[in-house]
């Protein structure tokens, strides 16, 4: 950023955009104050030269300071390298030949409106005056009116130049300082530069469908936190099950059962026969018979 900017007096000196139309009106007033003499010519002239030519030329020599408000100024101590650096470029022939331009103009805007004076006769502060009076107040609005264009213009350039140009400049020493230029007011003023931030970006708005996107899938899990997963080891497939062999079953053997006593062993266990139900339901007929083979049918 241009160090100009930052200069809360240069800002100051813009005020002169307003002062020059109330100081123009404040002319007219004055000049309102008489009428004019038999050479009306000749002081319009005369009042041009010595009051808007005059300080054009003192003002070519030694431009007014860049930190002087007539009033009041910046002492030369405590002037900060960027502002002497910016007095350095005060001597440019561009930046004079326009602030000196400011007194031609003033010759015509004097001739037009002391033609037309008297149509602001009841309102000059001066009504009833000598032309003489009305002709050296009019001098110093002249100087103020040329001093607040050239400050104006300074000012405009000095905004208008790059950074770079600024900074590649050698700033002035407070003697150069004190002797080249034209320092009016009292030492008094010191205000410190301005800062200017730059606004923060915006963030950029996203998508709708790349929120949809993001919502949808699934934090991922990060490289160190990952779960490292062990490899399942198969089941070797299983034999098919045998079915059980099934044991012999013990032959019948008639001597043990008559060891026994009639008693069947399985499997280490005595168990009694049965009986057949035909030694339950009747007995034994067989000597009944014999004894009556006898008998006669």
């Amino acid at each position: 950023m241009n160090p100009a900017r930052r200069e809360p007096l240069l800002w100051l000196q813009l005020l002169g955009l307003a002062a020059l139309p109330l100081e123009a009106l404040l002319l007219l007033l004055v000049l309102a104050g008489a009428d004019p003499g038999p050479l009306p010519g000749f002081e319009r002239l005369l009042a041009w030269a010595l009051g808007a030519l005059a300080p054009a030329v003192l003002f070519w020599r030694l431009p007014p300071d860049l930190w002087s408000l007539l009033l009041l100024q910046v002492p030369l101590r405590g002037r900060r390298p960027e502002q002497l650096r910016l007095s350095a470029l005060q001597t440019a022939l561009p930046l004079k030949v326009i602030a000196a331009s400011g007194a031609a103009v003033l010759l015509p805007l004097i001739w037009m409106m002391d033609a037309n004076a008297g149509l602001a006769w009841a309102w000059s502060p001066l009504s009833a005056s000598p032309r003489l009076v009305v002709l050296l107040v009019s001098l110093p609005l002249l100087s103020l009116m040329q001093w607040h264009w050239h400050q104006l213009v300074q000012t405009l350039w000095l905004f208008s130049q790059p950074a770079a140009l600024v900074e590649q400049s050698l700033p002035l020493t407070q003697a150069q300082a004190a002797d080249h230029r034209l320092n009016l007011g009292l030492p008094l003023l010191l205000l410190p530069p301005l800062t200017i931030e730059s606004p923060a970006p915006k963030p950029e708005p996203t998508s709708q469908p790349e929120a949809a996107t993001e919502r949808a899938t699934p934090p991922q899990p990060e490289p160190s936190e990952a779960v490292t997963e062990e490899p399942i080891e198969e089941a070797a497939p299983e034999a098919p099950a045998q079915a059980p062999m099934q044991e012999p079953e013990p032959e019948a053997n008639p001597e043990a059962d008559a060891d026994s006593g009639g008693f069947i062993v399985e499997a280490g266990v005595a168990v009694a026969p049965e009986e057949t139900a035909e030694e339950h339901e009747s007995p034994n007929l067989d000597p009944k018979v014999a004894e009556g083979d006898g008998l006669t049918s």
